[in-house]
């Protein structure tokens, strides 16, 4: 599946719900699907800088892709997350790069978030471009 038929899918889940409430039980239920995440790599150095919770991620790079993983102590955040990485791990740095992250915004996403989640929700996404320029 291409990048743009992913947040396709994304934004066509996301307008299965009406109401904030239900996206945010969606969001949840996505974070809960994330695989567990190693103690061990709950390290400073894959901390995510400027989120109000702990935010964690890994970025392995494999045959040219990258692939993540991440966990939060929060769960609308881990959800959040969890979300990017479903959308970006297995791709090429350059693809990401390339991408705006516009169906972020065709979700309503940052919109709908307190402040200081929508400042994490940046952080994250900073964090995922940084490691694809790191690794171009």
């Amino acid at each position: 599946m291409t990048l743009k038929e992913r947040q396709e899918q994304i934004i066509d889940d996301f307008s299965l719900y009406d109401e904030w409430l239900d996206k945010y039980e969606y969001l949840i239920e996505l974070g809960k699907s994330l695989p567990p995440f190693p103690e061990e790599k709950k390290t400073e150095d894959r901390l995510i800088k400027g989120c109000q919770s702990r935010v964690w991620l890994d970025c392995q790079i494999d045959g040219g892709l990258l692939y993540f993983s991440a966990d939060s102590d929060a769960i609308i955040t881990k959800g959040i997350i969890s979300l990017l990485i479903g959308v970006y791990s297995g791709r090429t740095p350059e693809e990401i790069l390339a991408d705006d992250f516009s169906f972020l915004d065709s979700i309503g996403l940052k919109e709908n978030l307190s402040p200081t989640r929508a400042n994490g929700l940046v952080s994250m996404i900073a964090t995922i471009r940084a490691k694809a320029a790191e690794n171009e």
